[in-house]
């Protein structure tokens, strides 16, 4: 058990672990997914809200960034729209993660910027695929 518990420590702490910052603000969803992602050997900052937004991204500076389109503060389009406007974070990937699931509301996304759109529930093995296909792609950051 030790030896297992000194893994998952190393394999959480390691400096190569690549950073996805998760807005959600569903507090029992983003406990779940925060905790997958963690045990998957990712680093996690997450927000219940999108108010600090891009004071996180500048701090944490992650690879990917998982987004939830309703939150209570603001518009996730606006915050999708945003980020894709700022050269300094425009090369980030965003994968938007929503319970809307209209091809007009992907479309919407799409044209903003996001790499991919995952409609919720979310199916964990084919997030950790959309993950790994973004992380793999040549990104100018």
């Amino acid at each position: 058990m030790t030896a297992n518990l000194l893994n998952t420590y190393q394999r959480l702490s390691s400096p190569s672990a690549k950073k996805i910052l998760l807005v959600e603000d569903n507090d029992v969803n983003r406990m779940l997914l925060s905790d997958y992602l963690t045990h998957s050997g990712y680093d996690i900052q997450s927000l219940p809200t999108g108010s600090n937004f891009f004071k996180t991204i500048k701090e944490f500076q992650p690879h990917v960034i998982l987004l939830d389109l309703k939150l209570p503060d603001v518009d996730g389009y606006f915050l999708l729209e945003s980020i894709k406007q700022q050269p300094s974070f425009s090369c980030i990937p965003v994968i938007v993660v929503s319970a809307f699931a209209f091809k007009s509301d992907r479309e919407h996304a799409m044209n903003l910027g996001a790499s991919q759109y995952l409609v919720k529930p979310i199916n964990l093995i084919d997030l950790i695929a959309a993950i790994e296909k973004e992380l793999a792609k040549a990104h100018p950051c």
